[in-house]
């Protein structure tokens, strides 16, 4: 489940805006709640009409820093091979079962780590 915070990257699920990456920052984008629901609120947008979107109709995309944490004590290591990142994982904490996941980008390797493991 996210809990968006400041410096959380998202985007918008709509085909007109699913080329565009958002950042929560408190100047521009604040997460507020109403009757019990959260919407992300656009401050000071003067190019576009949108004042606000519903969680639910957003997909976050999670930092570096925030997979490691996701993936926690299944992560084994992460070592530079060649072009590639390889991220070595356990099917569970404290498991013996190993599995390696690469790209060339670090974030896309732990998301992909991340998809194993979970």
């Amino acid at each position: 489940m996210w809990h968006p915070t400041p410096g959380d990257r998202f985007v918008i699920t709509s085909d007109q805006l699913a080329d565009q990456v958002f950042w929560i920052s408190e100047l521009t984008i604040e997460l507020h709640h109403y009757s019990g629901s959260s919407v992300l609120g656009f401050n000071g947008t003067t190019e576009w009409a949108l004042d606000s979107v519903s969680l639910d109709e957003t997909l976050w995309i999670p930092r570096e820093d925030q997979l490691r944490e996701l993936i926690g004590d299944r992560l084994v290591s992460v070592l530079r091979e060649d072009a590639a990142w390889l991220v070595t994982t356990t099917d569970s904490p404290g498991g013996s079962r190993r599995l390696e996941t690469r790209d060339l980008d670090l974030e896309c390797a732990y998301a992909r780590a991340l998809l194993h493991v979970s």
